[in-house]
């Protein structure tokens, strides 16, 4: 009889000391045969891309290269909605969990609470809860973050009343709307960035996203307004 395959989980933070202690966790306490390790956000999506189907969980720091805040993982959910993604930051600010919750991810874990409350932490989130920090709820006095408001798009593609700026992107993300704007395919995109095609691909599922465009070539438009702004 085949055994099933051990499942797969992935860390992305820049500390050496904090993946050791994560690795060791996932490992002994939830039976993961394998955890990738990288340290920066190009690098994890490139292996969720590369092991599309194979990581079932996924975890994110957010001050780490690539990462510009907890809205850079809005794509992660679009592209592998499979995946349980969770936050382990170091910061407990209510903004930044609260926009993590917004795009979807199934926790936001402080560093600082200790090994055996992130095992807790991490088994609440594979049995498919979400976990906040009980900080959440005594935040007593600090007015929630406004909900976002969507407009549909207007006659090129771009949400209306949407600030003429580049909003909310990465550096890379920046380097790609650059290239779509050159009129690059993805594949052009990726040999000039040195990055995986799979990985092109997340950057500009997040553009689409933060451009409030539905296509290429609506993000090409607004793309080229923006970058001559």
């Amino acid at each position: 009889m085949t055994q099933p395959t051990p499942p797969v989980a992935l860390i992305a933070d820049d500390d050496d000391f904090f993946r050791l202690a994560v690795v060791a966790i996932l490992t002994r306490s939830f039976g993961f045969g394998e955890v990738v390790e990288t340290g920066s956000l190009d690098a994890a999506l490139d292996q969720l891309s590369t092991r599309r189907g194979a990581v079932t969980l996924a975890l994110f720091d957010l001050a780490m290269p690539g990462m510009e805040g907890p809205g850079s993982l809005s794509a992660v959910r679009e592209c592998f909605p499979a995946v349980k993604v969770a936050v382990v930051s170091a910061s407990t600010e209510r903004n930044k969990i609260l926009t993590a919750l917004e795009v979807g991810v199934h926790g936001y874990v402080p560093k600082g609470i200790g090994s055996a409350e992130l095992t807790r932490a991490v088994g609440m989130i594979l049995e498919g809860q979400i976990f906040v920090p009980a900080s959440l709820a005594v935040l007593d006095g600090v007015p929630p973050r406004p909900a976002i408001e969507l407009r549909p798009p207007g006659p090129d593609g771009r949400q209306d009343g949407r600030p003429s700026r580049i909003p909310d992107l990465t550096p890379r993300q920046r380097d790609v709307l650059a290239l779509l704007v050159e009129g690059r395919s993805n594949k052009e995109i990726a040999r000039r960035l040195q990055l995986g095609e799979g990985t092109v691909k997340v950057h500009m599922a997040a553009l689409l996203r933060s451009l409030g465009v539905q296509n290429r070539a609506a993000a090409a438009v607004v793309g080229a307004r923006l970058l001559a702004e």
